[in-house]
């Protein structure tokens, strides 16, 4: 199962843990750091929904004035999952 600890940029939270199935099926998701209830939030909505599906829905969002947020770095973390299972 593909697996990724992913070190965020230009958020509160730190670090996003998750995990996929080999269908490119969201398992888990956690988040270290950041807006717990707002994070919760997204792990539970994303769980379950293929790469594919979420990645154009978190794409681009900002948080205030920053160029990022936390959707938006867990938008490049299955990015980065689905680019190490298309080079294996």
């Amino acid at each position: 199962m593909p697996h990724t600890l992913y070190k965020t940029q230009g958020t509160c939270s730190q670090f996003i843990d998750v995990t996929v199935d080999d269908n490119g099926v969201i398992q888990q998701v956690f988040f270290m750091g950041g807006c717990d209830g707002n994070l919760q939030g997204i792990c539970r909505l994303v769980v379950g929904q293929k790469i594919d599906d979420v990645i154009p829905k978190l794409n681009g969002i900002r948080c205030g004035g920053k160029p990022t947020s936390c959707p938006d770095q867990l938008c490049r973390a299955l990015e980065s999952l689905k680019q190490s299972a298309q080079e294996k």
